[in-house]
């Protein structure tokens, strides 16, 4: 046999052991990197907070409404899990509920507070890939994650706007009127890709090597409902914690305004953006010591209470998930479903 034609029936024993070796080695570098990142970036994080004016802030609620707001916020967490619970669907893998749960949960509050590089991307390909999920899987949850999210905010913004909920300051380069015409557009895409769900012929397409499928009409809806259920709990806590007078679509409108300039910024949490925002558009209805404490309170409960939760659980992931991973594998190659 020559070796164009020992070439051509595909790579040798010595090429397959070297890219064995290269993957051994890019996973171990990508665990030593992940667990010195994280430790770090929460360090980073706790450093930057001044915790005597979140206990300030917290103070000056009562329990009654700190419990509310965290029940919202934790009610919000579980919408964001049904993202994932939904691509479980969609990919058609054999992780259970109970199993994919805890890592959007866990994967959430580390998008949130360290950026979503670690906690939306990295995070979710560690998580996931213990699980025994291979890329193109885990890729394709993450790109219907993502999908989920953006439609949600791409809906529930464009009625918001375009229905003149809230109005902006006149010295803005971008006007109310302005911001009705987004508001238009955002619908107009958002429709869009639900139509396409409905009516395209092609439902496959394949980027770099991954093939992504368009879903059903009934998973786009779904997507849309949870992403923009999502985005109105998280404008429910910010609302119960501001006086009564508060108009509840102006808040919302003022949160997804104040999200799209976090992640042009790409500030981890948001932090001075979400202020800076609330404080110039809602300043002539509250003052800035009564914006500051909500969004303070709004922090603490939607933020760092999940995260302190979100690193115990990923703790005990880390710790079952190899085992849990290796069965599933024995599994899956035993031709035995989980």
């Amino acid at each position: 046999m020559t070796q164009a034609s020992d070439a051509a029936s595909g790579p040798t024993a010595d090429e397959q052991g070297s890219k064995s070796s290269k993957w051994k080695w890019a996973k171990r570098a990508f665990n030593v990197f992940f667990f010195v990142a994280v430790p770090v970036l929460l360090f980073l994080l706790v450093k930057n907070l001044d915790w005597q004016e979140v206990k300030q802030a917290l103070l000056s609620y009562k329990p009654g409404t700190l419990a509310l707001g965290f029940a919202i916020a934790l009610t919000s967490y579980l919408t964001y899990c049904c993202f994932d619970v939904l691509a479980r669907f969609y990919t058609g893998h054999k992780l259970s509920i109970q199993q994919v749960v805890p890592v959007a949960f866990v994967c959430y509050a580390f998008n949130l507070n360290l950026s979503s590089w670690v906690g939306g991307i990295a995070l979710r390909y560690r998580l996931y890939s213990r699980l025994g999920l291979d890329v193109p899987t885990i890729t394709r949850i993450l790109s219907l994650s993502l999908i989920t999210n953006w439609l949600g905010y791409m809906v529930l913004a464009g009625l918001v706007f375009s229905m003149g909920f809230l109005e902006l300051p006149k010295d803005w380069a971008v006007g109310t009127t302005s911001l009705r015409v987004i508001g238009g557009v955002l619908l107009i895409i958002s429709s869009s890709y639900l139509l396409a769900c409905r009516f395209s012929k092609r439902r496959t397409w394949t980027i770099r090597k991954q093939e992504i499928n368009l879903p059903s009409l009934k998973q786009a809806l779904i997507q849309a409902s949870l992403g923009a259920l999502n985005w109105s709990l998280m404008a429910l806590v910010i609302y119960v914690l501001l006086p009564e007078k508060a108009f509840y679509p102006a808040i919302l409108g003022v949160l997804l305004i104040s999200s799209i300039a976090g992640v042009i910024t790409h500030i981890p949490a948001g932090l001075g953006v979400l202020e800076t925002v609330f404080i110039a558009l809602m300043q002539h209805e509250f003052s800035k010591g009564t914006l500051l404490a909500a969004l303070i309170g709004y922090r603490a409960l939607y933020f760092l209470l999940p995260l302190l939760i979100a690193v115990v659980v990923y703790l005990v992931l880390e710790k079952r998930s190899k085992k849990m991973g290796e069965r599933n594998q024995a599994e899956s190659e035993s031709g035995v479903n989980p």
